[in-house]
């Protein structure tokens, strides 16, 4: 049977993940997933695409979302209080603008020294209001598009099969980030094709396959960069039908929970591959 294997939260978009053995899921995904960014100059948000080294940031949020502690390699630990209140400000998110709130310039201090480079933290706000796209729409916080990415142990022991045939090291599970894997299926690839499924007391609908770029060539245990894979082997099987190639799927949240490592994962709708 199916089940889930590893659930983690990634608290402020392109830094570190937390693994937990239990999340409330909320309509934009696990609880406090990607609640967090970190901005440039007008905004823009910061991706480990142009920054790598936000992998090696590694944030962590209390359980009521209270207070945000942040640690990085040679830099002080800092603790901030999580701001609800303050004035909104305009951020853009691949293209499209959103509202953030500040977190004030101790954390913007923090960032842009750990950085290299002016960069403020921004919060998602509570009227945060985002539609995402796909089969099945839904919400996120600023997620790169849908609330959940999920990711199965066989999909990546094919990879690694494929990446051992041309003498490259296996790559850990963390380079694709996912939000849950699964182990128990044992077809690579079955979450192309599980449409709806059952976790505990949630539900989950497809929303589309993942696309994927250049941040799989991040080490994400010391924030370096290099090329070419897994990109380059990904290219020679799994070549999306409106381009790029496809790893993993999001998942939109058709119904609010809990989930816990262990829980079994029940397929109730299958449908056709999108690849």
């Amino acid at each position: 049977m199916a089940s889930v294997v590893e659930l983690t939260h990634y608290p402020i978009k392109g830094c570190a993940g937390t693994s937990v053995r239990e999340a409330p899921l909320t309509p934009a995904g696990l609880a406090h997933d990607r609640g967090f960014m970190v901005v440039g100059e007008e905004g823009l948000g910061r991706t480990q695409r142009r920054d790598p080294q936000l992998a090696l940031i590694r944030p962590a949020v209390s359980a009521d979302g209270g207070r945000l502690t942040l640690q990085a390699p040679g830099f002080d630990t800092l603790e901030l209080r999580v701001d609800t209140a303050a004035a909104r400000r305009k951020v853009d998110l691949f293209g499209t603008v959103h509202q953030g709130i500040d977190q004030g310039d101790t954390a913007a201090e923090w960032f842009t020294e750990v950085l290299g480079g002016p960069s403020r933290l921004v919060r998602v706000p509570p009227e945060h209001d985002r539609v995402t796209d796909g089969r099945t729409p839904g919400t996120s916080a600023y997620a790169d598009s849908c609330a959940l990415h999920v990711l199965s142990r066989a999909t990546l022991d094919l990879l690694n099969r494929k990446l051992a045939e041309r003498g490259v090291p296996p790559l850990p599970m963390n380079r694709f980030r996912p939000n849950i894997v699964v182990d128990g299926w044992d077809e690579p690839h079955t979450e192309d094709r599980a449409h709806r499924i059952r976790i505990g007391d949630t539900e989950l609908g497809y929303a589309k396959l993942a696309i994927r770029c250049a941040v799989t060539m991040v080490e994400q245990e010391t924030g370096a960069k290099a090329g070419p894979e897994p990109l380059r082997t990904l290219a020679g099987y799994r070549r999306a039908a409106e381009g790029g190639v496809a790893y993993g799927t999001k998942y939109a949240v058709l119904r609010t929970g809990t989930l816990s490592v262990g829980d079994a994962v029940d397929v109730t709708s299958w449908g056709d591959s999108e690849l």
